[in-house]
């Protein structure tokens, strides 16, 4: 079944996937972080050993759900490609930006979104950022912007990553060679049985739908087509329902507990980094797991680079902190983005407009 050929098909898919991460969130997982990509690739990573952030060190079902979900429904459906050799390096480079963009910012799109549903106003702050960043990165595409054609290789090429995330399970369930937070978000999750399945459905449900948060607005941009935007909306208004429902609903700025913080040019900055940098690369992080599972090996270095950007994020102290509460004063202590953070996001910034400047289409 192909959920993008209507509006109301792609409705029932959000609807979908804004159950899947209402029921994530209702059993265990973070607040305000029902389903983000950017902070359980990072806690994946962490699981890993890639970083030492030991509040943040979980090897999450969704992440590896998401990839083999995409796996397999395209095989089932026979949309699985194999293709590769699109600009790797300038795609891993670009899976690092939007991997540091979310960390300042403290979520990856899908997240803002669900931020947003809660009531948070510096994720409809951050917004402004990320259609910004969209909308630089749409005007490199109407000068001529691209990373070149990608062809068809071995079938065993585009399975990597799936296997990859196979692994990665299989060492979480039946092994204790990964590590795993004792307190911090890293220590709060729905049941791995749970999140697994929630992110075959989702993975799923993503790859028919064709889901992209960056695309959405891209294509609105570019087209004036609204269909992506159909299933986004779909998702947010289960999840304001679910947060209204459940008393998560919290409307204002500085709210502990949240995992976010108040800097708004900073959070307006992240947004637009991560905006851009999934223009140039060709979707949001959500999207480029989808594709990485239905067989794109471009995704998967993007994927990759995510990884990397994400360690570096905690090991050299780039990650913004969110607003909490001293346990001792009972005082509200103000989330902010570290110096470092922000020296290394102006960088990613700079980066995005050099590959979006100097990578022409060829001329017949």
């Amino acid at each position: 079944m192909n959920f993008s050929d209507s509006k109301k098909k792609l409705a029932i898919a959000g609807v979908v996937c804004g159950l899947v991460a209402a029921c994530l969130a209702y059993f265990g997982n973070p607040a305000n972080m029902a389903f983000c990509i950017a902070c359980f690739i990072r806690d994946t990573a962490g699981a890993l050993g890639m970083h030492q952030a030991e509040v943040v060190q979980y090897a999450r079902p969704e992440i590896i759900g998401l990839v083999l979900g995409a796996f397999i429904i395209s095989v089932a459906t026979k949309e699985y490609r194999s293709t590769a050799g699109s600009s790797p390096m300038i795609r891993f480079i670009l899976g690092m930006v939007i991997m540091i963009g979310s960390l300042v910012f403290l979520g990856c799109p899908l997240r803002m979104i669900i931020r947003m549903s809660a009531g948070d106003l510096n994720a409809w702050v951050a917004l402004i950022g990320f259609i910004l960043g969209i909308a630089t990165g749409v005007f490199a595409l109407k000068k001529g912007f691209s990373l070149g054609r990608a062809h068809l290789t071995n079938k065993m090429s585009g399975g990597v990553l799936p296997a990859l995330m196979l692994g990665i399970l299989i060492l979480a369930t039946a092994t204790t060679l990964l590590k795993a937070s004792e307190t911090g978000p890293g220590s709060l999750h729905a049941p791995i049985i749970m999140s697994l399945v929630g992110g075959l459905i989702f993975g799923a449900m993503a790859q028919k739908s064709r889901m992209c948060f960056a695309g959405g607005i891209r294509d609105v941009i570019l087209m004036r087509n609204f269909d992506l935007l159909t299933v986004i909306g779909g998702l947010f208004v289960v999840m304001l329902i679910f947060n209204i429902a459940t008393g998560r609903f919290v409307f204002g700025f500085n709210t502990p507990g949240i995992i976010a913080h108040s800097e708004h040019l900073w959070n307006i900055l992240g947004m637009y980094a991560v905006g851009f940098a999934a223009v140039l690369a060709g979707g949001c992080p959500l999207r480029q797991l989808i594709l990485a599972g239905q067989g794109s090996s471009d995704s998967a270095v993007t994927v990759i680079g995510m990884f990397v950007g994400a360690a570096l994020c905690h090991n050299f102290g780039l990650a913004a902190s969110g607003t909490s509460m001293n346990a001792e004063t009972q005082e509200i202590v103000a989330g902010a983005v570290p110096f470092n953070g922000k020296v290394a996001l102006i960088i990613c910034i700079a980066a995005c407009f050099i590959i979006a400047f100097t990578n022409k289409r060829e001329k017949a």
